[in-house]
């Protein structure tokens, strides 16, 4: 990259997750003393306290839309928008953090404008949608993957490819060992439970009720059993406090998933991104998500191609934690499966190192490092 040169990269996301992982990049690009690239976007506020001129915000309240439509249509003018702007302004990189089915749009904007397009996050095609990778291929000019076995995937299918470790333990301020637990002195009474029904509006709109309803059946059994929940920020806090159900009490944290994990003995995640940090503060869990039962067998079944779907159970090749997904009919499964744990240290200290050793090779690397050096190499 020449220091006497100014760039331009625009960035793309559209999920807070996202966000997170481009505000650590241009940081990270910052600290290499990389003054002289501008940083144009859609983001959130993580990105724009990071340094990068957002054109709009696609994270946080004024995008909780759960109306469908709605999603499309202001989905569909952000497109054209963005479309727009890289046709008529100079920009030397366009990187698109994870959201492939709106990234996608993006990286073809980009590629018609004749932009080099960076993909980091990798679309989780070898889960699902396997043919997309055709498009991929003609869209991507390279991709920074944040799973290990990703690489080898994707390169087997002609995409330049590199691992660069997992955004998501970047600011972990302890090695990912020192967060095994013994349980020796547990006591399930006296249990602490968090709560982590997710950040997207339909996963709290399908999951965060009957999280609470497990909640209140494990009061019933362990009377002084405490509960945190975590809410992604302010807003969705906000959100989560207007759909509260009478008798269920609880802390609110913000924005803290693996601190909140580390406080709290066992905890109960929306599938995603969460499980591994979880799974990084050493706490065993049970994973949830909730989908229609008619349109799984209908076609998700189809489409779906790996044995398990939550990514700690993929990463592990067996079901390590107990998974509750694409559906589910009954919270009583559910509830049983998290006494059967409470009622049993040694499963728990056993489960703990697991998930320890799972997650290490994840934080081996920074990434956001590791995808600084691919964009300097980039701009070159």
């Amino acid at each position: 990259m020449d220091k006497n040169k100014s760039y331009r990269i625009f960035i793309s996301v559209a999920e807070p997750s996202a966000d997170a992982h481009c505000a650590g990049l241009i940081t990270a690009l910052h600290k290499r003393g990389c003054d002289n690239i501008e940083f144009v976007g859609v983001g959130g506020p993580k990105m724009a306290e990071a340094g990068c001129k957002l054109l709009q915000t696609t994270i946080g309240k004024a995008v909780m839309i759960y109306n469908a439509f709605r999603y499309i249509i202001h989905y569909h003018k952000l497109i054209r928008s963005i479309t727009r702007y890289l046709k008529i302004n100079k920009v030397d990189l366009v990187i698109v953090c994870d959201s492939p089915s709106f990234n996608f749009h993006i990286a073809k904007a980009a590629k018609k404008a004749g932009i080099k397009t960076l993909f980091y996050v990798a679309p989780q095609l070898w889960a699902w949608a396997g043919w997309r990778i055709n498009k991929l291929r003609k869209l991507c000019d390279k991709l920074c993957c944040i799973l290990p076995f990703e690489e080898a995937w994707f390169s087997q299918r002609g995409i330049d490819v590199v691992f660069v470790g997992n955004p998501l333990f970047d600011e972990l301020d302890l090695p990912i060992a020192k967060s095994k637990r013994n349980y020796e002195n547990f006591e399930p009474e006296n249990a602490s439970i968090a709560l982590m029904p997710g950040s997207r509006a339909a996963e709290i709109k399908t999951l965060w009720r009957p999280m609470q309803q497990i909640a209140l059946r494990l009061k019933q059994k362990y009377p002084g059993i405490t509960f945190t929940t975590v809410a992604v920020d302010a807003e969705r806090k906000q959100v989560l406090e207007a759909a509260q159900i009478d008798g269920f009490d609880c802390r609110y944290a913000i924005s803290s998933v693996v601190e909140t994990a580390a406080a709290v003995d066992f905890s109960i995640v929306a599938s995603g991104s969460a499980t591994l940090q979880v799974a990084a503060a050493g706490c065993p869990m049970v994973i949830m998500y909730q989908s229609s039962r008619i349109l799984w067998h209908l076609i998700g079944c189809w489409l779906v191609k790996t044995r398990y779907l939550s990514l700690v159970n993929i990463l592990a090749g067996r079901e390590l934690m107990p998974e509750y997904m694409p559906y589910f009919s009954s919270i009583d499964p559910i509830v049983d499966s998290i006494e059967q744990f409470l009622d049993n240290k040694d499963t728990l200290a056993r489960i703990s190192s697991e998930l320890i050793s799972l997650v290490e090779p994840l934080a081996a690397k920074k990434a956001g490092d590791k995808v600084a050096d691919v964009v300097i190499e980039m701009l070159l």
